[in-house]
């Protein structure tokens, strides 16, 4: 009797052990995830708090690069919560969360594009700028991005209702939530594979393409060298940007290579730090570095950050 009730006394220490590991691991990584989605709805706010936001066309593109990494950020954290928490979804609700996960995913880089397409104009036309990248202009193309997006998730879930469904033994998933698990056919895999390439590398040579026609245009004695310096700047930041996004699309495949060499406790603690730099912490730093380098916006930022303490300066640049 006393060997049993040890017994079972070890069982209960030992779920208790885990259930306050799931609970501290939630903790730890849901408090940096708040205050970056605080400093990121707060600079979704400030984008609509002035008509000058609202009027501009590269503030319009930053409002909505901003709500898709914002959502994004909200997505993958609840994804991380069910995978730290031992909760195992099945199979159409997982897939209804990676598919709204793959569509913000897909609109941050193509906003980048129209960014960087737009200082390039801004630089190189000046004097078109105006007709060129217009608040309707700005509109056509964010819904252009919005539904060329729409178009790779329903090409998703064509590929999906290929997979023979009724050979499961059940919908519920024996492993985590994450898109590696999602993509049940060979054809999905090769979609993903030759979509993310086709994506990135496009959004690669169009940033690419308005830096370097920046750059030669900056040589002209007719073009305003402190806006080119400026744009050269906007333009290295948005490749930054671009690969911090590829990285965090890299996240899952490369920990699910990782899981078959690393031993558990190694694992799991690389797959926290990595979380928050790799996934959580890209996804709020535009908005910081847009928030304090823009001098249109950085007072407005900071006295929403600090709940209005602040009084903004006056300023007249744009």
């Amino acid at each position: 009797m006393s060997d049993t009730s040890g017994s079972q006394t070890n069982i209960t220490d030992g779920q208790q052990v885990q259930l306050l590991e799931r609970v501290s691991v939630a903790v730890v990584t849901t408090l940096p995830c708040c205050v970056f989605l605080f400093i990121n709805v707060t600079m979704l706010f400030t984008l609509r708090s002035k008509p000058v936001f609202c009027e501009t066309s590269r503030y319009v593109l930053l409002y909505n690069l901003l709500f898709a990494d914002t959502v994004q950020m909200a997505l993958g954290h609840l994804l991380y919560l069910f995978a730290a928490c031992r909760l195992f979804l099945t199979y159409p609700v997982c897939g209804l969360l990676i598919l709204l996960a793959c569509f913000t995913t897909t609109i941050a880089p193509l906003t980048l594009l129209v960014m960087s397409l737009e200082r390039y104009v801004a630089v190189c036309y000046p004097l078109r700028h105006t007709t060129i990248i217009t608040i309707r202009n700005t509109g056509v193309a964010i819904v252009v991005i919005w539904a060329f997006s729409s178009l790779n998730i329903l090409t998703r879930v064509l590929l999906l209702l290929e997979f023979p469904f009724k050979d499961l033994e059940s919908l519920q998933m024996k492993e985590f939530c994450s898109g590696v698990y999602v993509l049940l056919g060979p054809r999905s895999k090769d979609y993903d594979r030759a979509f993310i390439c086709v994506l990135f590398v496009s959004a690669g040579v169009a940033i690419s393409f308005s830096y370097f026609g920046v750059i030669i245009a900056a040589r002209s004695a007719s073009t305003d060298k402190a806006s080119a310096r400026k744009a050269l700047n906007t333009l290295l930041l948005h490749l930054v940007q671009l690969c911090l996004i590829l990285s965090s699309t890299m996240f899952d495949p490369l920990f699910m290579a990782l899981s078959g060499i690393l031993t558990r406790i190694v694992f799991v603690r690389l797959y926290r730090v990595l979380y928050i730099f790799i996934s959580l912490f890209p996804r709020c730093l535009c908005s910081l570095i847009y928030g304090i380098r823009d001098q249109t916006i950085r007072p407005v930022l900071m006295q929403h950050l600090c709940c209005g303490f602040l009084k903004p300066a006056v300023s007249n640049s744009k």
